[in-house]
């Protein structure tokens, strides 16, 4: 832990020569998981040609290691100043008021690059409790840096196994909750199966679970990349009760459109290496 603190201390652009060196070994000489974002990438953009797909990966990896690495490390010392001036947050008051009216919120997202920003960004400039429901690493020195990162500007972060002990609390002490929601789900866990960026894929449905039953609002957070070391992430509302008229699996079918629209502004953001479409 120490030289990973030691490490952020170095400002953005000296980690960033660092990242620069994982990509180019991530891109050239081992190239990293290239056979399943090539294939995912191909099901995603059929109307792109071969050329185009080949950029969007490469940009990818850059996106990737710079999140990853150079990024996500300097998050674990970043100053508020530092992080206000690379992280935009528009309308943050909109979802802080629900909270402040007694009731919680749902934030919901997808793994866009850098979402770990969007976790100490949200926590930095909101005015009532953020919690975020993640998933345990198996490493436990990782997992317990990972923590540390997170908690930086003070948000919660409650492991999923844990939440349902925590969602006991929703409606005594309401806050925001966030919800990584385009993970795919264990088959031990009850799955919602459809298509999503043209293939068949699993979600999890804790969200509008929750929401229907709670009666809770629901809001979706779009990232975009202003350039590098810099993001903006706007909050809108995605739905709100009473749900008595809403279909079956609404929320998460409205998520996906959204989020399958973020995808489409910027793909090269989006967690191509991650085997998201195995059913």
């Amino acid at each position: 832990m120490f030289f990973f603190r030691l490490l952020s201390y170095l400002p953005l652009s000296v980690l960033y020569l660092f990242s620069d060196l994982i990509y180019l070994v991530a891109r050239f000489l081992i190239s990293y998981r290239k056979k399943v974002i090539d294939e995912n990438l191909k099901f995603a953009f059929p109307e792109k040609s071969e050329e185009e797909r080949k950029k969007i990966r490469n940009k990818f990896y850059r996106n990737f290691t710079d999140a990853f690495f150079a990024e996500t490390i300097k998050m674990l010392t970043i100053s508020e100043k530092e992080l206000r001036q690379r992280f935009q947050v528009i309308n943050q008051e909109m979802i802080d008021a629900e909270v402040n009216k007694g009731k919680s919120a749902l934030m919901m997202a997808g793994h866009v690059f850098n979402w770990e920003m969007a976790i100490l960004g949200v926590a930095l400039n909101t005015q009532v409790t953020s919690e975020t429901v993640y998933l345990k690493l198996n490493n436990p020195f990782f997992n317990k840096l990972m923590l540390a990162i997170r908690t930086h500007f003070g948000g919660v972060m409650t492991e999923k196994r844990e939440f349902r002990k925590s969602m006991i609390t929703m409606r005594s002490q309401p806050r925001i909750v966030h919800l990584a929601a385009d993970q795919r789900p264990p088959r031990s866990e009850k799955r919602y199966q459809r298509d999503f960026l043209n293939r068949p894929a699993y979600f999890f449905e804790g969200g509008e679970f929750m929401a229907k039953k709670m009666e809770l609002p629901v809001f979706f957070g779009t990232m975009t990349k202003l350039k590098r070391g810099h993001y903006r992430f706007e909050i809108a509302k995605l739905a709100e009760p009473p749900y008595d008229s809403h279909e079956s699996h609404s929320i998460t079918d409205e998520f996906c459109r959204r989020l399958e629209e973020n995808i489409r502004n910027q793909p090269d953001l989006y967690l191509w290496s991650h085997k998201r479409w195995k059913v």
